[in-house]
């Protein structure tokens, strides 16, 4: 594999699923495989999760880490050629990524989306940029558009607590008080539409998600009836696609209750975090034994290690 942007890189995603749980049970056995590499992991917005665990990912693989925060530790980036740099932007993409080719093996970017244009947005400026002018691999630790070791991540998590053959899968949204990003909800359903599963998108009107990303997959506006026998509910919130960028609605009506969840098959619940207690999800849902989201942060490591193993062995 020689890069990771969106899902589509990996050869295969029930085999890098299988691995991934192989990792979990052993995830020091291919410790040498990174004797001498390097990762620089480039944040140009605020990171818990991906930034911990693609950092032990890669300590359990022998590579060494290189870590910078672009908000406030590197100078401003131009990435429009033929401008001339009279501003606020001290260095071109061309001569950083050049640059920090020469100091490591891979690169990781995260980069979200402004929610502001979404013509720009869905261009992938800031990863484009760094896939075009780097000489290394490039990994995607979420963009403006995707998030897929998230995706990879849930896919574990669903593949390590599903207990029948065609489970149903409910992506829910969520209300939150910020405008977010749809990233994590284009990757779950990228990566949903790959499994032999029941899958579902339920939303208010007004929230629906990318119809290129979404295609055939059914969409509802009940989420109640969604609900009803569902085996895992993945919420999460994002702003309108439609209305781009813009909060259609505040209220309560969405959010994840112990009611709610009574309608389900027992149902675990899932959600990426940093999670909103009693707006997305309220306490008791969080807090009881089916809640999966300590566990998938904890895969996130082993899905960053699948996707850095894959980039080595590909040399």
């Amino acid at each position: 594999m020689k890069q990771f942007l969106t899902l589509s890189d990996l050869p295969d995603l029930d085999q890098a699923v299988n691995e991934g749980l192989a990792l979990k049970k052993d995830p020091y056995k291919w410790e040498a495989l990174g004797n001498q590499k390097t990762l620089g992991m480039l944040f140009f917005n605020p990171s818990l999760r991906t930034r911990l665990s693609t950092q032990k990912a890669a300590q359990q693989l022998g590579i060494k880490t290189m870590i910078m925060n672009f908000s406030n530790e590197a100078w401003a980036l131009e990435y429009e050629d033929g401008t001339q740099m009279s501003g606020l932007r001290s260095e071109h993409i061309r001569e950083a990524a050049a640059v920090i080719s020469q100091y490591c093996d891979v690169v990781a970017i995260r980069a979200f989306a402004s929610l502001t244009d979404k013509q720009k947005d869905e261009q992938e400026i800031v990863l484009n940029s760094f896939i075009k002018f780097a000489t290394i691999p490039v990994i995607n630790m979420e963009s403006a558009t995707g998030h897929p070791l998230q995706a990879l991540a849930d896919a574990i998590t669903l593949k390590e607590y599903q207990q029948k053959s065609r489970p149903k899968i409910v992506l829910t949204w969520a209300p939150h008080p910020k405008a977010l990003p749809h990233a994590v909800g284009n990757s779950f359903v990228r990566m949903a539409q790959q499994l032999d599963a029941n899958f579902v998108i339920a939303q208010p009107k007004g929230y629906e998600l990318n119809p290129k990303i979404t295609k055939n997959t059914p969409l509802t506006y009940n989420q109640e009836e969604a609900f009803e026998g569902a085996d895992f509910v993945y919420a999460k919130n994002w702003c309108s696609y439609s209305e781009y960028g813009k909060i259609l609605r505040t209220d309560d009506q969405w959010m994840v209750t112990d009611e709610k969840m009574k309608l389900t098959n027992n149902a675990k619940f899932m959600h990426c975090l940093p999670i909103r207690r009693n707006i997305v999800a309220t306490d008791a849902v969080l807090d009881s034994p089916n809640s999966l989201v300590i566990e998938q942060a904890h895969n996130r490591t082993f899905a960053a290690q699948v996707v850095l193993k894959k980039i080595l062995e590909h040399g």
